[in-house]
């Protein structure tokens, strides 16, 4: 199905847009950048600008010295921003802490998310950076641009903020680092209103959905991320901007298990593109590749002499559940074994392409390591059809809303309560039957606790009278 947008899209063009012209943009040589000093003494972070890596440091004087060349009157912020910003990171470096604060909530009209507040707590010295706002802008699908919309965002922030990205959060998002309170607003009017473009999320509520290049690009895809991550993001677009849940919530969709947006690891709700049927075999690429005709892995090992390619080493001794094996020259699959880890299919891609029933496996419960440790995301729908408009996938992901904001404390992730409660309640909620992947360690308690309802013909019992036999 061709993607459609809900809406007619903005054409962005740059020429209309633009602030600054060519002069202004490259008003300094690469000599004087040599020469350059930020106000500040800066000698840890220059350490940093050592070595053959591209450094954030670098980056940072460069975007100093232009604002010291442009008039003031081109700037919506102070010309020393970046250098109080670079002063005040020594200064965290020299004391082993960070010198942010958090001041209180800041905003746009109608939005409780997209802004979060920043806040020097050595201002005296820094004023620059006295309020250094951070803006999370919703990226698209895929992280697909065209030059004209990041010229023109350049533009805008060079004119309205520090001149400084992140280019991505681990969200997704566009990161603009560093801005006024009094800025907010005008930097909202103009991203909506002159780039077509949206706030992420921040907060606690639902965080941009973000997702792998799919089938755009990707041979293995095998969902349309982006037509998803598109449905989930204007859909909730409420959860997104005003935030009403016990705390973050992430969404991240890989197109297949090789996990390039690694949704395992880092969200709430991870949808890993998949398939139920057999995986497809082309027994003469299988042949082509033994006889070395074909390179294996796409030829990405090829920098070194590793000898001919052996399928039982490099493939079938690989598979985690030995599923693979050679019968009269031709490799067959116990596809009831796979487990879906992609190794074999990536090393033969012209031989091995995923089956053709596909959908998504969805996980739950992945987060950092803050208040109970890194976790990963536990499979909990092994195999669902993923097609528009996805009421299968928002019917499921409302469920679990549901019971996290009646259930979950303040600032818990959704893989703590599932911690705290149990995995039995948490698939109880959901009305999913346990399997047996489930089960990370043999229990140790040797008590099972039947519920009525699963045990046939029920029973009748009365706790009065059970506790009269057996006094506490």
């Amino acid at each position: 199905m061709e993607f459609k947008p809900k809406r007619p899209q903005k054409e962005i063009k740059y020429e209309e847009l633009r602030i600054y012209t060519e002069e202004e943009l490259h008003n300094y040589s690469e000599e004087e950048l040599k020469d350059f000093k930020i106000k500040h003494s800066i000698p840890m972070l220059e350490e940093l600008e050592k070595g053959p890596w591209p450094s954030f440091v670098t980056d940072a004087k460069r975007e100093a010295l232009r604002r010291k060349k442009l008039p003031k009157d081109r700037l919506m912020l102070d010309q020393d921003v970046v250098d109080d910003l670079l002063g005040q990171l020594e200064l965290s470096f020299e004391d082993g802490e960070t010198h942010w604060k958090h001041g209180g909530i800041v905003g746009v009209f109608g939005y409780g998310g997209g802004v979060i507040g920043r806040y020097s707590d050595v201002p005296e010295k820094y004023p620059s950076v006295a309020h250094f706002h951070t803006i999370r802008v919703n990226q698209p699908a895929s992280k697909f641009y065209k030059t004209d919309f990041l010229r023109a965002l350049c533009d805008l922030w060079e004119f309205r903020g520090s001149g400084l990205f992140n280019m991505h959060g681990s969200t997704g998002d566009i990161i603009l680092l560093g801005t006024t309170t009094e800025q907010l607003e005008p930097i909202f009017y103009d991203l909506t209103h002159e780039l077509d473009q949206d706030l992420g999320g921040s907060g606690s509520n639902l965080r941009t959905p973000s997702c792998c290049i799919g089938k755009a690009r990707c041979e293995f895809a095998c969902i349309d991320t982006q037509n998803l991550c598109y449905e989930l993001t204007t859909h909730y677009q409420d959860e997104l901007h005003r935030p009403a849940f016990p705390y973050k919530f992430k969404i991240k969709i890989d197109g297949c298990p090789n996990g390039c947006v690694a949704s395992i690891a880092r969200s709430d709700m991870s949808l890993i593109g998949t398939w139920r049927d057999e995986i497809r075999i082309d027994q003469e690429a299988v042949q082509a590749y033994i006889r070395g005709e074909i390179q294996p892995n796409g030829g990405a090992h090829s920098g070194r002499d590793w000898g001919p390619f052996d399928i039982q080493k490099e493939v079938i001794d690989l598979c985690p559940t030995g599923c693979m094996a050679m019968e009269d020259g031709k490799l067959v699959i116990n596809n009831e074994e796979c487990n879906r880890c992609m190794h074999c299919i990536n090393v033969m891609p012209r031989a091995l392409r995923p089956g053709v029933d596909t959908g998504v496996s969805v996980l739950f419960g992945a987060k950092a390591p803050i208040l109970e440790g890194a976790q990963l995301s536990v499979l909990t729908i092994p195999f669902m059809k993923a097609e528009p408009p996805y009421d299968n996938i928002k019917e499921l992901l409302e469920k679990v809303w549901d019971w996290w904001i009646e259930e979950g404390k303040n600032r818990e992730r959704l893989g703590e309560l599932i911690q705290r409660k149990g995995l039995p309640k948490f698939l109880e909620v959901l009305g999913v039957p346990a399997a047996p992947q489930m089960v990370k360690m043999p229990r140790t308690n040797p008590y099972i606790f039947w519920k009525e309802e699963d045990v046939p013909g029920g029973w009748k019992r009365d706790i009065k009278e059970y506790r009269q036999r057996h006094k506490r």
